[in-house]
């Protein structure tokens, strides 16, 4: 074969692929952005304005059981090797965290094994505070689901449904655990209103204090009907008064040992 005819055989070999990798990514293009399109609905009406959800926490943080939820100890110290780290003893329940379904169950769901599916969630915040101010032991009642979608429209399926109380103001203080008494009081959720959210396959619920039932409960009575549904929760939010009651979409950072009832999890919104 000619040099001459060489050439043009290979330059049109180079053609023909350079159409079949143009052809690809433009389908590749067209296929991600079916899937943005997708996936977009819950993100359509953010400004894109990330806000966090999650309190810092060290040993003093208020925890159910009055003791500290994270311990540190120096297991690497700068002055003696040149960089630092510390040896972590930490409870699963602690700080802002999730309570998966195994929590309540004996052969559940495991923190590890959530769907990551159901961690990107439409959040949707109900507003407790003003019953909150009368009564430290309020809850989220039907009424108040009610009341929320007459005012934003349906509640999405695998929604976030998140209880803002206007307790985590008082997360310095033992008001956000104790009466004075030390009675534990802080408001939940009724189980009458987890029920109801079952039923629209809400994926997740979220408070903004100690636990998802209200401090004064003698049964647990929602922990022991949403987590063995295969559903989680979060306790210990932070940062609801910055989101709107609905548009946001919440990104739950749950965390990923094997077996693990629950754990500290890092929690935002795009709002």
């Amino acid at each position: 074969m000619c040099n001459a005819c060489l050439i043009e055989d290979v330059k049109a070999s180079m053609l023909s692929r350079r159409k079949l990798f143009t052809g690809a990514a433009a389908t590749t293009a067209a296929v991600m952005a079916a899937g943005l399109t997708t996936a977009r609905p819950a993100l359509a009406q953010s400004s894109g304005k990330v806000v966090d959800l999650t309190h810092g926490y060290d040993g003093s943080f208020p925890t159910f059981d009055g003791n500290p939820g994270i311990l540190y100890e120096p297991a690497v110290k700068f002055a003696d090797s040149g960089y630092q780290l510390w040896k972590l003893t930490i409870f699963e329940h602690t700080g802002t965290h999730i309570d998966a379904p195994l929590h309540f169950t004996a052969d559940g769901t495991s923190v590890a094994d959530l769907p990551p599916e159901r961690l990107v969630c439409p959040l949707c915040v109900i507003d407790l505070k003003a019953k909150a101010k009368d009564d430290a032991n309020a809850m989220v009642e039907p009424e108040d689901i009610e009341k929320w979608v007459s005012a934003n429209g349906a509640i999405p399926a695998g929604a976030c449904v998140a209880m803002n109380s206007g307790w985590a103001d008082k997360v310095a203080t033992p008001e956000f655990r104790n009466t004075p008494d030390g009675k534990f009081a802080f408001p939940g959720f009724s189980k009458a209103a987890t029920d109801m959210l079952a039923g629209m396959d809400v994926a997740c619920i979220a408070v903004d204090t100690l636990s998802l039932d209200p401090g004064n409960s003698a049964d647990f009575a929602v922990h022991f009907s949403w987590l063995p549904g295969g559903r989680y929760g979060i306790e210990n939010i932070a940062g609801l008064d910055n989101v709107p009651a609905a548009g946001a979409t919440i990104f739950v950072g749950a965390p990923k040992h094997k077996g693990g009832t629950g754990g500290p999890a890092r929690v935002m919104a795009v709002a």
